[in-house]
């Protein structure tokens, strides 16, 4: 039985992670900010000697898009620093080092889905860290997975489908942006994969998120569907709801990786959004 050391573990996916993870028959232990400081290089050097992980899951992350163009030193602290510090800290004891990253290493501008080879180029912030975070682990670990993940959703933390089903019960009318394409992605769904990955020396740079894409609008919709909410729905443009920090436009992850090295397939994500609603209660 492998020993599995999940950072960020009461966020959104570490409070999965650690769910799938224990039913899986590992043994977890998962630690959040209280318990582990990732930017104090002795506080994560001595909870990792003294834990001795066979694996390592870093989910923990400075994950407020907006926020971070106004305290970039902090995100890069977190994303880059943090990362370097639990990277540096596993390839002592040999542990597998599986990094979370983002879709948003991406500028949007493609035109066809992003393969894992597909030049980055971040447009804001918080990209711009999980980026760094990305070299430090390539640069720090010799067993690394990175798993570039995007539009997560699900029983935890917040997120867009928790959003449209509070707003659903507030108003009548809800106004959704139509022109950013993405990938949205099931937590249980990436915690299998994770967990398929993680079983093998195949390492390397993964795109995992649920098969298909939509823009927020079309998720939103598909939310109302499946919930019967009789709610009127009017796409909008990113300019007609200004944001702080700029998004990638088009941001569909392509899965070359899990496809070449003979993982499983991701399912779809429409038939994510009905088994997270069930989940949830929120349908028969």
């Amino acid at each position: 039985m492998s020993k599995v050391l999940i950072t960020g573990a009461n966020g959104q996916l570490g409070s999965d992670l650690n769910h799938v993870l224990s039913r899986s028959g590992y043994e977890v232990v998962g630690m959040g900010k209280t318990e582990l400081d990732i930017t104090n290089q002795d506080n994560i050097k001595s909870a990792v000697f003294s834990i001795k992980p066979d694996i390592i899951i870093h989910s923990a992350a400075y994950t407020k898009v907006d926020q971070a163009e106004l305290e970039p030193d902090f995100a890069y602290l977190i994303n880059a620093v943090g990362t370097r510090n639990t990277a540096i800290a596993a390839e002592k004891i040999g542990a597998k080092f599986i990094y979370i990253s983002t879709d948003y290493v991406f500028d949007g501008k493609a035109q066809t889905p992003y393969h894992e080879y597909s030049p980055v180029s971040p447009i804001n912030v918080y990209g711009s860290s999980k980026l760094a975070g990305e070299m430090m682990v390539r640069d720090f670990h010799s067993k690394f997975f990175i798993v570039r993940t995007s539009w997560l959703f699900g029983k935890y933390g917040h997120n867009f489908v928790k959003t449209m089903l509070k707003l659903s019960k507030e108003k009548e009318h809800i106004a959704v942006v139509n022109d950013q394409i993405g990938c949205p992605t099931y937590t249980v769904d990436l915690c299998k994969c994770i967990i398929q990955l993680m079983e093998t020396d195949k390492y390397g740079i993964y795109h995992v998120s649920n098969t298909g894409s939509c823009s927020w609008f079309e998720f939103a919709r598909e939310v109302f569907e499946q919930t019967n909410r009789p709610i009127t729905l009017t796409p909008c443009t990113t300019e007609e709801f200004p944001r702080q920090a700029k998004r990638p436009k088009y941001s569909v992850l392509d899965h070359m990786g899990l496809r070449i090295n003979n993982f499983d397939a991701m399912p779809h994500w429409k038939d994510a959004v009905t088994r997270f609603l069930i989940q949830m209660n929120e349908v028969n």
